[in-house]
């Protein structure tokens, strides 16, 4: 009873704490805010940056030792001063000015026509004998006033002139507290600046060489003067007095340099020589951030409060931005002290450390919530080695180690497993409340409390001895355990626990995407399944898995986290591979997720496994893989809602020839024109948005095509060869993928091509009508000079008509009398293929007739005497080599085939009549039969004949002789 009393107390005692934390406002005493640096390599500009503002679009703007640096969230940009001067104070107004001042010089910077920061001096307004020759430390823009102070003057612009406010002895500094102006007259104390005098402040000369640095408005009229090495000091209606508190002595050892007012509550004071601290009202430090905690330099030159409550930090190396109003607080492990964090947890004024080193403990101070909370982690004797997990159950803290399981009791450990690898422990939620289950490298195990309410090693599960990531019981008394690579078991114990009556595993086959890395979490009472294709719940009836719709639709990229972890009653951490989301179910049907206040953590936690514990309804403890975060969530009742200033269009080139930049007339009705031989632009753009956040893009171009594009990463769209026509160029973005900012719209025209305007079109209704003239005229021109031509065509057709006539005919008379001669030359030809054939048939005829003779006998059967057959004989022969038939064949032959045999003679005048004969026969195609006949030998002498007459004729063995005659 005295130890749950005990820690009923100690819960009472953190709860008081927090409360406390909370009352004091959003800045918390535990851990430090996030830091972002801005280093030189990233700005390309000097080391120093002296002041700093932001503009009313966003955009920030930083004194810096080489000029004026812009940021707008993605691009930086150094505009340099005349004479390469420092710029030493900036101060940007309501409108569309930021003013800047340096050596000798001020005036102000506005973007000109050509999209290009302009600078427009004031000195000129200045009188000649008042002009500065020192700095101008300190801007202030008062309404349609602007307020320029070195140490010398004050420089009042207004109306277009400038007056002069002057001391005998010289100005530190001028100062702005609300709505009132002090200054420190040197050697004279503080002074109030009224309109264009100075009057002395009541009581101030115990002020007098302290080195007022800054003066902040402070509760009930009052205000808060700090100085550089004397401390604090209030200013009210009694006078001024020294203020006793925490941050006095650190002050007065580290050199106040300036200061800023933070939440309408807070004070945050610069240093020479460690950073910054920020006190509450009361004088109590909740934070210090120096080089240790983020700080890029420990020498803090300017700091500047934004409508965000974010703490811009210029440093004499460097610009950081703080995230005051950031709902979290970091403790980093910058020396390597403790190793990798697997778990944390705070347990009995303690705050636990458990890594891939041992566990480590410091004192979470509770007893004196004034002070800022310090931590000096040691190690607990006896805990080397890997720590995987703390967890707190029944008012005792479990440490699962690789070596096995214990109880932690403030610096010591008490041992209650050897089994190795504790790697989770959760409490049953069933009758048998006294029962806990872990998970380690071989299997389960089972925990009870005794009587007296401590915890004891029961037993291990006998039949599974599978390594057991994740552990999770159903409402049907299973259990259901992960493996890293196999899948899921799904076990049914006996009723003492001590078996496993039943492993049922499941993998790809039973619906899951996969066997690797699957998470069991509860989520309502109901076991769900982490995937890397989203979650899955268990179908019994089927007995298979099936993608859990419902929730992954409303997750977006949450989906595929691979870690749940309970924040609070139907609020769940969602872990989606190092990036965080809160999800709140408390109305139904109404998932609210935010992720965009835990950007910051994106990437340093330790993947598969990240922990996250639960402090109390309002904190929350994450583990990072060097340090540790505390979460404080301001309304537990929903989930922060961000408001996104509109996207910036930054910057317009026109890309046709060079790169000319153009001025922007963002969400300006009148439209930039540009001529068609300017038809390429490009357009870049940015999010005025510091904080650590996915930012991506969407644009339209209408008129060209009115659907928006894709989400992308880009700052800047290229359009190449736009038609002529009125566009709209818009560009929205959206923040974790969740918040959508407005719109950002320009508008512009890309003229027409000077051959498509109405002058154009008037020159060419112009040129038209002279150009039909001139071809009408042309045209009855050409149509006398073609009948001309036509009349002395026709003239010269008739006459060449005539002559053609003329020509036909006689060549038709040529063609007739051709006929005429091939005809003749036929008959001829005819009638000396007719002579030949005779003379064959008569001397076949007398041929024949001599073979008769030779078979003929009288009545007596006598032959005809040899005498009276020679007579015959004679006769016959001599009527077969008749010469009278060769002279005519030999004419006929020669009309028909002219100088046939002239020819013949002149190449081979060695050929003799019978040669000539045979070469006529030859040539007239005759055959061999035929030509024995007519010469009146034998077959075989005709080819004798033909043997010799080749020769004659010099033939080649392959020339053909009959071809050869037929040729001449």
């Amino acid at each position: 009873m005295r130890k749950i009393t005990g820690l009923l107390l100690v819960r009472i005692i953190l709860l008081l704490l927090f409360f406390q934390f909370s009352k004091a406002g959003n800045i918390q005493r535990i851990g430090t805010p996030f830091v972002d640096n801005y280093t030189k390599g990233m700005y390309q500009a000097g080391n120093q940056n002296w002041s700093v503002t932001k503009d009313v679009r966003g955009i920030m703007y930083f004194g810096n030792s080489e000029g004026l640096l812009s940021f707008d969230g993605k691009y930086w940009q150094l505009n340099r001063m005349p004479n390469r001067l420092i710029v030493r104070a900036v101060a940007a107004d309501r409108k569309d000015r930021i003013y800047a001042g340096g050596f000798g010089e001020f005036g102000y910077w506005k973007y000109s026509n050509t999209g290009l920061l302009t600078y427009h001096s004031l000195i000129g307004l200045v009188p000649t004998q008042y002009q500065p020759k020192d700095e101008i430390w300190k801007i202030y823009v008062d309404g349609s006033k602007v307020i320029f102070q070195s140490f010398a003057s004050i420089f009042i612009y207004e109306n277009g002139k400038i007056s002069v406010v002057k001391e005998d002895n010289s100005f530190l500094f001028l100062f702005k507290a609300g709505t009132r102006y002090f200054a420190e007259v040197i050697s004279k104390g503080l002074f109030e600046l009224k309109g264009q005098k100075l009057f002395p402040v009541p009581n101030s000369s115990l002020l007098s060489n302290m080195a007022v640095l800054s003066v902040l408005p402070f509760k009930k009229n009052s205000f808060l003067i700090g100085t550089a090495k004397s401390g604090l000091f209030i200013y009210d209606s009694l006078g001024i007095k020294p203020w006793n508190n925490q941050a006095n002595s650190f002050l007065k050892t580290f050199q106040l340099n300036n200061g800023a007012l933070v939440l309408n509550h807070y004070y945050a004071f610069g240093t020479i020589l460690n950073g910054i601290i920020i006190i509450d009202e009361n004088g109590n430090i909740v934070q210090q951030v120096n080089k240790t905690s983020g700080l890029q330099n420990n020498t803090v030159l300017s700091v500047f409060t934004d409508q965000e409550q974010n703490l811009w930090t210029g440093l004499d190396n460097g610009i950081d931005r703080i995230e005051i109003n950031s709902p979290l607080y970091f403790y980093l492990d910058k020396t390597g002290k403790f190793g990798t964090v697997y778990s944390s947890i705070i347990y009995k004024n303690k705050i636990y450390i458990g890594t891939n080193q041992g566990l480590f403990y410091s004192d979470w101070n509770e007893s004196n919530p004034r002070y800022f909370q310090h931590f000096d982690f040691l190690l607990v004797p006896n805990s080397q080695g890997q720590v995987w997990d703390l967890a707190l159950i029944d008012g005792q803290l479990f440490c699962g180690h690789n070596e096995g399981t214990y109880l932690v009791n403030g610096t010591h450990l008490n041992k209650i497993s050897g089994i190795n690898g504790g790697w989770m422990i959760s409490k049953l939620n069933n009758t048998q409340q006294n029962v806990l289950v872990q998970g380690t490298y071989t299997g389960l195990v089972i925990y009870r409390k005794d009587q007296s309410g401590n915890w004891h090693f029961s037993n291990k599960v006998d039949h599974f001895g599978e390594p057991s990531r994740y552990v999770e019981p159903d409402n049907k008394g299973n259990f259901w355990v992960s493996h890293a690579y196999k899948g899921l078991y799904k076990l049914k114990l006996s009723d003492d626990l001590k078996e496993a009556k039943s492993v049922r595993m499941y993998d790809q086959k039973n619906g899951l995407p996969d066997n690797f890395h699957i998470g069991i979490f509860n989520l309502e009472g109901q076991p769900v399944f982490a995937t890397n294709l989203g979650f899955y719940r268990y179908d019994e009836i089927s007995d298979q898995f099936i993608k859990y719709q419902q929730l992954n639709s409303v997750l977006g990229s949450f989906a595929f986290s691979n870690k749940v972890i309970k924040a609070g009653d139907k609020k769940y951490w969602f872990i989606n591979h190092g990036k965080i989301a809160l999800a709140d179910l408390t109305k139904p049907g109404q998932l609210k997720i935010d992720s965009i206040s835990f950007s910051e953590l994106n990437g340093r936690m330790l993947e598969t496994y990240e922990n996250i514990s639960r402090i109390n309804n309002s904190f929350h403890l994450i583990s990072l893989d060097d340090g540790f975060v505390i979460y404080h969530a301001r309304d537990t009742g929903t989930v922060s809602k961000i408001v996104l200033p509109n996207v910036l269009i930054r910057k317009v080139e026109n890309t046709s020839n060079t790169t000319d930049k153009i001025a922007v007339t963002e969400n300006d009705p009148i439209k930039a024109v540009f001529p068609y031989s300017k038809n390429n632009l490009r357009i870049s753009y940015s999010l005025p948005y510091y904080h650590e956040v996915k930012i991506r893009y969407q644009y339209q171009l209408s008129g060209l095509n009115d659907k928006w594009s894709d989400w992308g990463n880009q700052t800047q769209k290229e359009f190449i060869n736009l038609p002529p026509g009125k566009y709209q160029f818009k560009v929205r973005a959206k923040v974790n993928d969740q918040n959508e900012s407005g719109e950002a719209v320009y508008s512009f025209v890309i003229l027409s091509p000077w051959y498509n305007t109405i002058w154009a079109y008037f020159f060419y209704a112009l040129f038209f009508v002279l150009l039909v003239w001139q071809l009408r005229k042309y045209y009855y021109h050409n149509l006398e000079m073609h009948q001309n031509a036509i009349q002395k065509k026709l003239q010269k057709e008739k006459e060449e008509y005539l002559k053609q006539e003329a020509l036909a005919n006689q060549q038709r008379m040529v063609e007739l009398r051709n006929e005429q001669l091939q005809t003749e030359l036929a008959s001829k030809s005819r009638e000396l293929t007719n002579s030949a054939m005779n003379i064959v048939y008569k001397n076949e005829l007398l041929q024949k007739i001599r073979e008769e003779l030779t078979a003929l006998h009288d009545d007596q059967g006598k032959r005809i005497s040899a005498d009276n057959m020679k007579k015959i004989q004679k006769v016959i022969d001599e009527g077969k080599v008749d010469e009278r038939d060769w002279n005519l064949f030999e004419t006929s032959f020669n009309e028909t085939h002219e100088s046939f045999f002239k020819k013949l003679k002149v190449g081979h005048p060695d050929l003799v009549p019978n040669d000539l004969k045979l070469c006529a026969f030859l040539r007239m195609n005759m055959n061999s039969k035929e030509i024995a006949s007519l010469l009146n030998i034998t077959l075989r002498g005709v080819e004798i004949r033909r043997y010799r007459l080749r020769k004659k004729l010099n033939l080649e063995h392959d020339q053909n002789l009959v071809e050869f005659l037929m040729g001449l």
